[in-house]
Formats: structure tokens, sequence, C-alpha cells
């Protein structure tokens, strides 16, 4: 039996991140085999570090061998992509069609494999707010991956984009990727003087989400995509149920992919960057053999945006 190499999960070594020999992937009717060229990291994957688990949800590479019913791109193909059970991180990997899409030249690698996870949220996120031009937007944890994307797709929607800043020297980053107003700290209630919003997308959680809640404007929306603060939240239901006809929405991209392929969705982001309406926020790039290190600086918040691997 063949074999590649894989990041796993291995709490015996520095950094609990290891390059070992695997199993070879043996692609089913509907999955192509990507040589995989670069991966992305994302927060939630470098947090749960089971002994043994193979982690990885973005990759971008090449189409070694077409899936076998014919559809997806072609051997020789660029492509961006994600397998639905994790593992993106090897070199070699079978993705359903349906979760891959052709890049085009002008998009490398790096900038691709940004596109998956952070990409989809963020575009996902800003779905549910409708139709946005000239609506008010607001967007916590503005600085990661998500927040950067949301922000840029938010401003070319033509709406009016308050961001959020832990860090004051972060403040212009924010801007620079399409905040009108910026809020400095984890605290939202200066967010009130620009609000009521349309859309707030929140991933603080704690009493981020709680101030979030009573900042919406009637028939609006809040989209929580998670908890970097605190899962814990209190809500004053009185001013909740005062607002009228407020959503709160938990989005889990799991779910949203279940309703709508991946593929569509990756096209678009991957014009839009080749077009140069989207940058995608790579602020670290390394070797993949240098994952330790750098999964561990993601979880202290030593950089911001998104990070990518290098499989050379």
């Amino acid at each position: 039996m063949s074999s590649i190499r894989a990041i796993v999960v291995d709490p015996d070594v520095p950094g609990r991140f290891a390059i070992k020999e695997v199993e070879a992937p043996q692609p089913r009717p509907s999955e192509t085999l990507v040589q995989v060229e670069a991966i992305s990291l994302n927060r939630g994957e470098v947090m749960y570090t089971k002994a043994g688990r193979r982690p990885g949800w973005d990759l971008a590479g090449t189409v070694i061998k077409q899936a076998a019913n014919g559809t997806g791109p072609q051997v020789g193909s660029r492509v961006v992509g994600m397998p639905p059970d994790a593992g993106a991180w090897a070199e070699q990997v079978a993705v359903p069609t349906n979760m891959l899409a052709a890049i085009p030249d002008e998009v490398t690698f790096a900038q691709a494999a940004t596109l998956p996870t952070a990409g989809l949220t963020a575009l996902h996120a800003l779905e549910k707010g409708g139709f946005l031009l000239h609506r008010r937007v607001l967007i916590t944890g503005s600085t990661g991956g998500v927040g950067l994307f949301a922000l840029q797709l938010a401003r070319r929607s033509s709406a009016y984009v308050v961001g959020t800043a832990r860090q004051a020297r972060n403040e212009a980053l924010v801007r620079e990727a399409g905040a009108d107003q910026v809020i400095v700290g984890d605290d939202l209630e200066p967010a009130r003087a620009y609000g009521p919003y349309d859309l707030i997308i929140e991933s603080l959680g704690g009493k981020a989400l709680a101030s979030a809640l009573s900042q919406i404007s009637p028939g609006g929306t809040c989209v929580t995509l998670g908890w970097s603060v605190s899962p814990s939240v209190t809500i004053d239901l009185s001013n909740f149920n005062a607002t009228g006809g407020v959503t709160l929405y938990g989005l889990r991209m799991s779910t949203e992919l279940q309703r709508r392929a991946a593929s569509e969705d990756l096209t678009r982001l991957a014009q839009m960057v080749a077009e140069q309406k989207l940058r995608p926020p790579i602020e670290v790039e390394a070797s993949w053999h240098e994952i330790g290190d750098i999964a561990q600086r993601l979880l202290e918040r030593q950089f911001t945006g998104k990070a990518v691997l290098h499989l050379a």
C-alpha cells in the first residue's frame, strides 16, 4: 500500500503536530485526487488536538486524478477545496467535486488556500443580511481571516461598515479592509453611536454578543460565528423582544454546505481575487514543517489575518 506524508496530532512532540507517513487516499467515484501545494490554518482546527487526528480544512493544489464519474476539474487543473471530513494538511487529498473549484492563473496557491473556511464563512454570514446597499453592518473580530474577508465583501456591497480591533495598532488594518468606523477593544457599547444595525456578524461571544443584540434594528439579523472571548452570554429579553423581528442566527459551515455546495462560491471568490476585487489577508507564510510554531502563534493571537503553509 502506497503512503504519503500528512500532519498528524502527536501530543509527544513540541507544538503537538508532526509530519508522518500515512496511507495514501483512495478517491471515491465522485472525488478528485489533489496534489496539495498550500494549506491555511484556522483557530478551530488548531484548538482541537486529539491524539492521532489529521486536521485540515483548507487546501489548494493541482488535480492529479479526475473523479471517476467524470465530474469536476480535469487532471492538471489548479484548484482550491475543502474535504468534508478534514485531513487537508497532507501531500495528497481526495476531495468531493462539489467541494472543489478551479482557480484562475492569476490566483496563487497561497491566496486560494485562504478561501474555503474564512472566505465562505464571511460570504454566508453576509448573505443572512440580504440586500446590503446603504445598510449598516457591524463586524466583530475584524482582524481575523473571516472578519477581514467580511469587511471587504460588505464594502463591495455598498454597506456602511463598522469593524472592531482589540488593539489600537490594528485600527488602520480594519479601515483599509473596508470599515467606515472602527471600535477599539472588546466593548461594543461605543458602536451604538453608529447603529442600529441591519446585520451584525459576531464572533466574540459573551458580553459582546449581549451588547450586539441590543443594537440591531427592527427586522435585523445577528449572525454568531463562535466565541473567541466567552461561550456564555446573558441576554436581556425585554430589550431583545422590544426591538421586534430580530433574528439570532447560529452559523455552522458544515450545515451551510449541506444546503449549498462549496464549488460555485469558491469559484466566485477566486474570480474576485483574480480581478483584484478581494484581497486574501495573508499575514504569515511558511513551510509546513513549521506547523507547530505557527499554530501556537495563531492561538496566542500573535498575528492578524491568515497563515498559509507551503508543502515544499
